[in-house]
């Protein structure tokens, strides 16, 4: 049934529901909402939250992190425009997602570029001041690197060769350049899709083959569907975490510094307990009937050799080669770092 309130009582429900969604200015005088594509339970919100709180405890509560998970706030370009129109004050962005704001934050998502985290590490460690400057010319606050972790391409059949993966239905993030570029190089011709829909493309057959994480397809349920993973890293997935520089610097300093400080530990914890989780997560889908393939002997060798010629026809243009110089430097040193990832 309809109900049709007086104007006044309809004045007074939303007075109220404003004041629900927002805190008293004499409890918080800053607040920061930061929307996410994370899914509610995961680790990931379970840190955002922590952090959130952390900040809000240390600051006296003069700072409130509101998070929004889930996608609620839409795709990363949906919040980076809600940032830049003032209705979010920040982001977990995706490094895909983020990618046609800051193209070069992109550039360690390179398909088979990275064989263990020794290397990712070293990379990190080498390429977060570029990764700053770069969102900073874009008015954002580079706040933290997360991670996703390695990729694996998961299908609805065995796929252990590249003929085999030419037959399938790849996806991969609306707005990825290294992938699709990668899997045309493969003769594959992927399905651009945002991360929303894959599920329910999985459900319907309109995708057979993702690119995830062991702990991304838990959470995301889409082991329900793709039940095979070929068994070796495709590539390495992470995101960042960012704020709109006017409104960061809208706060008094040493607030930006609690901030900062707390985001150090918490995103450094989260990154720890993503690789925890990844790895425990392979259990998991053994137990739950996924079946991991090695495989064929020739197939690492024709992806090194595809790697290549598409990092040829990238640099330059979905990635500056300013960033690929400093991210091969990485490559030619041990992979060793003295500090955590944040």
């Amino acid at each position: 049934m309809y109900l049709r309130f007086h104007p006044l009582v309809h004045t007074i429900l939303l007075c109220i529901t404003m004041l629900l969604q927002e805190p008293s200015p004499a409890h918080a005088r800053h607040l920061l909402k930061l929307a996410t594509l994370a899914p509610e339970g995961s680790i990931w919100v379970e840190h955002f939250r922590d952090f959130a709180e952390e900040v809000n405890e240390k600051t006296g509560g003069e700072v409130t992190i509101r998070i929004y998970p889930g996608g609620v706030m839409g795709d990363d370009l949906a919040m980076y425009r809600k940032i830049r129109a003032g209705q979010l004050q920040g982001g977990g962005f995706t490094m895909t997602g983020i990618a046609p704001v800051v193209p070069d934050f992109n550039i360690m998502a390179i398909p088979c570029y990275f064989d263990n985290y020794d290397q990712v590490d070293a990379a990190i460690a080498r390429m977060r001041p570029f990764f700053s400057q770069k969102f900073a010319e874009k008015d954002l606050e580079f706040i933290a690197l997360t991670e996703v972790g390695f990729a694996y391409a998961m299908s609805t059949e065995p796929t252990s060769s590249i003929e085999e993966l030419r037959r399938r239905k790849s996806w991969i993030p609306t707005g990825d350049p290294l992938t699709a570029t990668f899997l045309k190089n493969l003769d594959v011709n992927p399905i651009p899709l945002s991360i929303p829909d894959v599920l329910s493309s999985l459900q319907t057959g309109l995708v057979d083959t993702v690119y995830v994480s062991l702990y991304g397809a838990i959470v995301m349920q889409w082991f329900t569907k793709a039940r095979y993973v070929a068994d070796f890293p495709f590539g390495y997935a992470y995101g960042a975490v960012a704020f709109s520089s006017k409104a960061f610097s809208r706060l008094p300093e040493e607030y930006g510094a609690i901030i900062r400080e707390a985001a150090g530990s918490h995103f450094s914890a989260l990154n720890r307990e993503t690789r925890r989780t990844n790895d425990e997560s392979r259990q998991v889908l053994k137990d739950n009937g996924v079946v991991f393939v090695e495989p064929q002997p020739a197939t690492h060798e024709r992806l090194a050799a595809t790697r290549e010629k598409s990092i040829a026809e990238l640099t330059g243009s979905a990635f500056s080669r300013e960033a690929f110089a400093l991210l091969s430097r990485t490559n030619e040193e041990d992979g060793q770092t003295d500090g955590d990832i944040q």
